[in-house]
């Protein structure tokens, strides 16, 4: 039987992967549970998410992908091979074609870093493409026409920003600033206001659960534990939305400077499309209570949030792959 290809979408908070002609296979979180002393991977993904904050002295919790790029390659590495030994893509004799997203201003150096991981972990081919084209594809945008379409994808480790037209990327920017960032605002808030150790689960359910960043369109609260750091002992505290909208404002603000440059430099008729057919917004962190309307109210532009914005970027990876005939004729990559 004959190897299918399979889109990649890397990101740092999780790993999506599509299978051409099954769609998404699977979503698990980028994380790898090592024993410190043999440095032998004892889980991957959602299994080694679990043990985060929990280990004893010998086993660690790694996330190998840092701020969009590979921190790790041999954890990486891994865990790509353990994913696609799970999905069970390759054929009797062949490998498996890739296709890899990665963010906008990344350097030759980390794109090779990405190609010879994928390529060790049994890939026969590596593409690599640009994170905001492919979730502008995966939102559902046709990116081939001559017109304007403006993306802001908010992943794990970085925020991409990208006006696309005509198949390709205009004007674009790419911050470290996203999901992980907003865990480690109300992480340091929480140990500033309460004197209190939270760990980063209990921040990240906290930015599920009642966090905003848009003044007064929620008002929510929840009982959450942690280590005192007076006393050593747990206590119970109670957090509400305001609070975490002071806690995030900062860092939102980052990402709404981003999305106001890339605009700045786009040239005016693309301009024009964008205002008549808004901001779509991709990634994990679309999904934080407000931003949208935030966005919406700083660029004077309607925003939306795609759907399933969290599998934007692996649905867009599934219909490049329809077409990769096409795309490695135009770049010949690798």
């Amino acid at each position: 039987m004959f190897a299918r290809d399979i889109g990649i979408d890397l990101g740092t908070a999780n790993v999506l992967i599509h299978v051409k002609g099954k769609g998404i296979v699977l979503n698990e979180p980028s994380v790898v549970a090592m024993d410190r002393n043999s440095g032998k991977v004892l889980e991957v993904g959602e299994e080694a998410r679990r043990m985060v904050g929990r280990t004893p002295g010998n086993i660690e919790a790694l996330r190998p992908l840092k701020d969009g790029v590979i921190a790790d390659f041999d954890v990486t590495e891994a865990m790509l091979k353990h994913f696609i030994e799970k999905i069970n893509v390759k054929g009797f004799l062949s490998k498996p074609r890739m296709l890899i997203c990665c963010p906008t201003n990344i350097t030759k150096v980390e794109q090779k870093a990405i190609r010879e991981a994928a390529e060790k972990s049994g890939g026969k081919k590596v593409y690599l493409e640009e994170e905001p084209k492919v979730a502008a594809i995966g939102a559902g945008m046709d990116i081939f026409q001559p017109s304007g379409n403006m993306v802001v994808d908010i992943g794990g480790g970085t925020t991409d920003v990208a006006v696309l037209s005509m198949g390709d990327i205009v004007t674009a920017q790419s911050i470290k600033m996203a999901g992980d960032k907003f865990d480690a605002d109300i992480l340091s808030y929480i140990k500033k206001e309460y004197k209190l150790l939270i760990g980063e689960r209990t921040a990240e359910q906290i930015k599920m659960s009642v966090a905003t960043v848009f003044p007064g369109s929620r008002d929510e609260e929840i009982e959450i534990r942690g280590r005192d750091m007076v006393s050593g002992l747990p206590r119970t505290i109670t957090v509400t939305s305001k609070e975490i909208e002071g806690a995030l404002k900062e860092s939102v603000q980052v990402i709404v400077q981003a999305a106001k440059q890339v605009l700045e430099q786009t040239p005016p008729e693309l301009s024009a499309d964008i205002i008549d057919r808004g901001v779509i917004l991709t990634g994990g962190g679309a999904m934080l209570h407000g931003i949208d309307q935030l966005l919406a109210e700083e660029l004077k532009v309607p925003v939306f949030v795609a759907e399933d914005p969290m599998d934007c970027v692996a649905k867009g990876t599934g219909i490049m792959l329809e077409n990769i005939d096409r795309i490695t004729k135009k770049n010949k990559i690798g």
